[in-house]
């Protein structure tokens, strides 16, 4: 790109924003600067709202945003803004919820909106627009130059169409009030929710919606808590558990898994998880390693499903190589996590990762071309553009076997080799571009996950990489007793969001049931009360999206619902109940209960949707257990393992060292006594002392 032009952009953290910094058009971040210009020179907005791993956002790049003729009309009738949505989701909130009530469809990347200058309220939207009339749709210099012609000449329409749409939202992003009938917390939601996903089930390839088919991680994890409910009740609900065991697998064996590198694409585009969108964001992997960890630890340590070994043995290695895959290419020197790599490459989406026949025949021997090819479908027509392959295993080790008289045993070992030789050679390629910023949210998801799948798999390494992600986001996110959502190259700044401090508690707590870190509780107790304090409505329940002293917006959102992230007052009720129960502290346990009775009108309407506030619900209607493990630290991994070698997703285990004598009150009755003791507790009530391990395992039905 040329660098002949400079615009506002040049100083910020996002790469998305700075792929922009030289275009023609005069870009403005959010921000007064650009709000009183627009003010002051009466021009409407042009927001702009995109991130970097979007294809599409390439695409209008290139063909409108660098183009001398349209950044004229631009800069000459409106003033432009560019948003990152990663680094501003309370902005894209708003504007994509706006964009759907203007267009009656929903939205995508890059949102494009022209806002009036006072009210800042949308009078035209759209996604993406061509340079020329195409695919049935207008130029976008023709919808600008309309537009502009409209708001100079029509402005009590204008102004009309601006109340029209401020109505709109205020009766759209207003929670509906519960009764006091309503807010009585019942089981009813988890039976509606579990009904509702029955049906809205793919039976032919999993997920839960036909295409464009995105993996759904709060449902699925939602179903293997409440399957492991049911079982704990004496009745497993074998039908919920199937749905789960499908789904992982068509993902695992699908094109939206990179069966080379390891790692999620962000959803497929068509029913059988064959074709994604290429972009890889971090966001998702923590979430799939807990599934995929979880899941086989449920099968693993239940005998009734040892028989599931196929599953088993997929799930762990889809486990292992997505993390692996984490760590190996979005780490940070400093320990967090980047946020995405790009579609695409070399100026083509999924260029990187697609294969020719003859490419791959010429890397592969004789011997193991053939089963490569049958194994990820290259003897059927190609699947990408008609030209390319992307791979999908059409045929699993066992057809592969029996086409080619092999053990299963050679088999993998075959594969596996031709797979490790296109991965070399594709590491060799020109590989798609890393938004290297670090989200506060994003990278608590994967500290989750890193931590959880660390405990599991008994992986130091895991467990380590979490630990420096956390202590990375202390150092350089947590300012002033205050959380900041982004950072890039050692510069954090924004006011984090709901998602920031309700995934961040949960990885915290996450990381203490593996070792014990009395800072980290303080830390986490530190955060919840800038939830409570900055966040909560204390009127009606909940916590709003931002914080009380955030920037003025055109609304402030307050969202029970999971979209591409878990809902943040799912999230924040489950952590505050969790810690509550932990330490004792009743004012946690309080907001988490006026969260559920605050969502409870939304949850009944249309329970699956708010599938992370179902999990809450759980630990709301039945406290978790809580084992506190006192003992001396060669001792405490042996009895901790005892507590947490099974799926029992209500029961955190904390192994505090003998030598720790400064500990909360909550804490502080929980006296060591000899080389180990464990505390069983739940609903603020303990077990007596268990000093002896085979009394600690008969007690938990190890």
């Amino acid at each position: 790109m040329s660098t002949q032009y400079t615009n506002a952009l040049g100083d910020q953290t996002s790469p998305y924003l700075l792929q922009h910094a030289h275009n023609p058009v005069q870009w403005y971040p959010w921000g007064e600067t650009a709000l009183a210009l627009a003010k002051q020179q009466d021009k409407p907005i042009l927001l702009s709202i995109g991130y970097s791993a979007c294809h599409w956002c390439h695409v209008m790049a290139h063909e409108s945003f660098e183009d001398l003729k349209i950044a004229e009309v631009m800069n000459e009738w409106f003033i432009n803004i560019k948003v990152d949505r990663e680094e501003r989701p309370d902005l894209d909130k708003i504007y994509q919820l706006a964009h759907q009530l203007l267009t009656k469809r929903t939205g995508g990347w890059p949102l494009n909106l022209i806002l009036t200058p006072d009210t800042l309220y949308p009078i035209f939207g759209g996604t993406y627009f061509p340079p020329q009339p195409r695919y049935g749709m207008p130029s976008f210099i023709d919808v600008l130059k309309q537009i502009a012609t409209f708001y100079r000449q029509q402005r009590p329409q204008v102004e009309q169409q601006s109340r029209a749409m401020a109505e709109a939202l205020t009766y759209y992003l207003t929670p509906a009030p519960a009764s006091k009938l309503e807010s009585t917390i019942t089981t009813a939601p988890l039976t509606m929710a579990r009904q509702e996903i029955a049906k809205m089930f793919e039976t032919r390839h999993g997920g839960f919606s036909r295409a464009p088919k995105f993996p759904h991680l709060p449902i699925i994890e939602y179903l293997l808590q409440h399957y492991a409910m049911t079982a704990s009740s004496g009745a497993p609900d074998q039908q919920e558990l199937e749905m789960v065991l499908f789904t992982l697998k068509k993902m695992a064996l699908g094109g939206i898994y990179d069966q080379l590198g390891g790692g999620f694409y962000r959803y497929s585009v068509d029913e059988q998880w064959m074709i994604p969108h290429f972009e890889k964001m971090l966001y998702d992997h923590g979430p799939f390693l807990n599934v995929y960890s979880q899941t086989w630890q449920l099968l693993q340590k239940t005998p009734e499903l040892a028989t599931m070994k196929t599953e088993s043995v997929l799930f762990q290695k889809i486990a292992l190589a997505t993390a692996d895959w984490v760590l190996r290419e979005m780490r940070s020197p400093g320990g967090g996590f980047y946020s995405s790599l790009d579609a695409d490459s070399e100026g083509k989406e999924g260029k990187f990762y697609l294969w020719t026949k003859e490419q791959a025949r010429n890397l592969l021997s004789n011997e193991l071309y053939p089963i490569f090819s049958y194994h990820f479908g290259l003897t059927r027509p190609a699947n990408f553009e008609g030209h390319f392959w992307h791979l999908h295993i059409y045929h699993e080790y066992e057809k592969v076997a029996k086409k080619y008289e092999l053990t299963l045993d050679e088999v993998e070992h075959q594969l596996n080799q031709a797979q490790s030789v296109l991965w070399q050679a594709r590491c060799q390629r020109q590989r798609p571009t890393a938004d290297e910023k670090i989200l506060t949210a994003w990278n608590a998801l994967m500290i989750t996950g890193l931590a959880t799948a660390g405990r599991i798999f008994q992986r130091p390494d895991y467990i380590e990489a979490a630990t420096q992600a956390l202590t990375f986001t202390k150092q350089t996110l947590w300012q002033n007793g205050k959380l900041l959502a982004t950072c890039k190259d050692g510069r954090a700044h924004l006011n984090a969001y709901l998602d920031d401090y309700a995934f961040l508690l949960e990885a915290v707590l996450t990381l203490l049931q593996v070792r014990w870190r009395e800072d980290e509780l303080t830390w986490a107790i530190q955060l919840a009360e800038v939830l409570l304090a900055q966040f909560e409505d204390v009127s009606t329940g909940g916590f709003y999206f931002t914080t009380h002293d955030h920037d003025r917006l055109i609304f402030r959102t307050k969202s029970f619902a999971d979209d591409s992230l878990p809902a943040g007052n799912g999230a924040a009720a489950l952590a505050l109940i969790r810690l509550g129960h932990l330490i004792g502290d009743t004012r946690y346990l309080a907001a988490a209960e006026k969260t559920l009775q605050a969502a409870w009108p939304q949850l009944t309407a249309s329970p699956s949707g708010h599938a992370t506030l179902l999990l809450a619900v759980m630990d709301y209607l039945s406290a978790p257990q809580m084992i506190i493990l006192r003992g001396n630290p060669e001792i405490l991994p042996i009895w901790q393992a005892v507590c947490q070698q099974h799926y029992v997703p209500q029961r955190l285990c904390f192994a505090i060292p003998n030598q720790v004598t400064e500990l909360l009150p909550g804490l502080m009755t929980r006296h060591p006594q000899g080389d180990a003791v464990a505390y069983i507790c739940q609903n603020f009530q303990c077990s007596a002392p268990i000093t002896e391990l085979d009394e600690l395992k008969l007690k938990l039905g190890s």
